[in-house]
């Protein structure tokens, strides 16, 4: 027998019909790409304008000849063009695709020749790149600068077409299709760190369970009377899903453009009142540094989310003791929509000694209702969940990737998705990363978790970021290098920090040599380039004295 129900099919359409109704003067407020001086600077609207902007773009989109199921590239920063396209064009019908223009030019090719992307919106201030690229993507018909006719960029980029004309020659009548909830809506590519990007292409109905999942209690805890300040791009993984949540609960969107420094993001906290953002822990390390140096404060900001990496302790420790500002450890990926965790301590936890209840905050959380995960050994035999043993982490659910756009196979062995991570899981299934199985160091046979021994180097005062690498030794396979970046006017030896190891981690875990470096290199979203270190310390040898240890 079945259920005597409506049937309505999950679609982002139909999170923008809520939103004008529901929260129709909400503020949705935009730091501008265009150059401008005080309050122009920042635009500023309600969901009812945007949803009316969105039906014209939506028109737009249909006279440019885009069809179901065609791709429509953006790249652009977080702002409020750039929310019109997330609904206009998988509102439509169409495939947004999202694209990290922090990328090299030839990886940006290569996926928008791969996705076949019909038309490419961008933001103006990238026109540089746009050129560059407009020879080499043959499928691209329209390339759209999102603008106004005055800001037009001058750039060779033949028939270039403007975003603020194709809206004015459209009305805001259009009606939004009904399709199966399972058609694609948006298209977003891992890093590519080795080889080609691949392909996650979501559903509808996967992008609105996790809309619902992140604004839960025990994710995000997003409602209503939250001001939220998405720090993670736009471009990368449809930020975290905040876009779409903003829709679904009501609070107010505060979005930074393409200024992410510490002074431009302290000016949007304080003047918004922004009361929660999400970000990578390079963004927070930032922030910290310039409210210290400017002896800042950001009162209204009670809670970030982190993820991308493992939270360093002394970060967490510092906002949370300077400001009052709770960082909140989360993991995903791509492949995950892309929240998987989010650390939300039970109850009983908070009866625990301080010790206790630190190191369980620090840990990635639990996974919400759609999200399952395991841990496996080599032999792909399920790990008890003890907090102890350490394997291959698998994940699967509502809003997990099957296979990769494009590609002949399943991305899946046994029903799970195998996620590269290697990781813990105790008893309530709260994650903690040990590391990427290619970065974990193999030392005598046994492993040694990089991002426990950048934790510890990271809680000396002098350390402002730190990452390790495994070298080649010739007893051992392999022995930890600690690569350092010292804050600004503080000083710290060799044998100083190796000494700061002692006590805090097994003793043959300690890393055998410690090399300063100006900065360290980083991904396009913002995570620390363990390859490009890798190549950089390839020819590195530890010192004589240690090569016999």
């Amino acid at each position: 027998m079945k259920g005597q129900m409506m049937n309505q099919p999950l679609l982002i359409s139909g999170l923008l019909r809520h939103a004008e109704t529901c929260h129709a003067d909400t503020e949705i407020v935009s730091r501008i790409v265009e150059p401008a001086s005080g309050d122009a600077r920042f635009h500023r609207y309600g969901w009812k304008d945007l949803a009316a902007r969105a039906r014209q773009l939506a028109n737009a989109l249909k006279r440019l000849g885009v069809q179901q199921d065609d791709r429509v590239g953006t790249l652009a920063w977080n702002g409020y063009r750039h929310v019109e396209l997330y609904y206009a064009i998988s509102g439509s019908g169409a495939v947004t695709h999202t694209i990290n223009p922090r990328l090299f030019a030839e990886q940006i090719v290569w996926m928008i020749n791969h996705a076949e992307d019909q038309v490419l919106f961008f933001d103006i201030n990238l026109a540089p790149l746009v050129e560059q690229l407009v020879p080499q993507c043959p499928t691209v018909k329209h390339w759209v600068a999102m603008t106004d006719a005055a800001h037009l960029p001058t750039h060779n980029i033949p028939d270039l077409l403007c975003d603020e004309t194709l809206l004015v020659a459209e009305d805001d009548a259009f009606s939004w299709p009904q399709f199966d909830e399972n058609q694609a809506s948006c298209l977003c590519y891992t890093s590519g760190t080795t080889g080609n990007p691949k392909g996650v292409l979501y559903s509808h109905r996967s992008t609105l369970l996790h809309t619902y999942a992140s604004a839960l209690p025990d994710v995000l805890n997003v409602s209503a009377c939250d001001t939220v300040l998405p720090v993670v791009p736009m471009f990368h993984v449809n930020a975290w899903g905040i876009p779409y949540a903003a829709a679904l609960v009501g609070f107010k969107l505060v979005l930074p453009g393409p200024a992410l420094d510490g002074a431009s993001l302290c000016e949007l906290f304080n003047n918004e009142s922004v009361s929660f953002s999400a970000g990578v822990p390079t963004i927070w390390l930032a922030l910290l540094n310039h409210l210290r140096e400017r002896q800042m404060q950001v009162p209204s900001l009670k809670r970030c989310s982190v993820g991308g990496s493992a939270c360093p302790a002394p970060l967490k420790e510092a906002f949370e003791k300077e400001y009052g500002i709770k960082l909140q450890p989360s993991w995903g990926m791509t492949e995950t929509s892309p929240l998987g965790t989010c650390n939300s301590p039970k109850s009983r936890h908070r009866s625990l000694p301080a010790q206790a209840q630190a190191h369980i905050e620090l840990k990635a959380g639990r996974p919400p209702f759609g999200v399952e995960l395991k841990i496996v050994n080599a032999d792909g035999d399920a790990l008890p969940h003890d907090g102890v043993a350490a394997g291959d982490l698998m994940v699967r659910g509502q809003w997990v990737v099957e296979r990769y756009f494009r590609a002949d196979s399943s991305a899946l062995v046994d029903g799970w998705f195998p996620t590269g991570d290697v990781a813990t899981l105790d008893a309530d299934c709260m994650l903690t990363i040990t590391d990427r199985s290619k970065d974990v160091i193999k030392s005598g046979g046994e492993w040694i978790s990089s991002i426990e021994l950048e934790g510890v180097a990271m809680s000396h005062p002098a350390v402002a970021e730190a990452a390790v690498i495994g070298i080649v030794h010739p007893r051992w396979d392999e022995r930890p290098l600690l690569i350092v970046v010292k804050r600004t006017n503080l000083e710290v030896s060799k044998e100083e920090l190796i000494a700061h190891f002692a006590g805090r981690i097994a003793k043959w875990w300690t890393p055998d040599d410690v090399a300063f470096v100006d900065e360290l290199p980083h991904t396009a979203t913002g995570k620390v380039h363990k390859l490009a270190l890798r190549k950089q310390f390839a020819e590195y040898s530890l010192p004589e004295t240690l090569q016999s240890r």
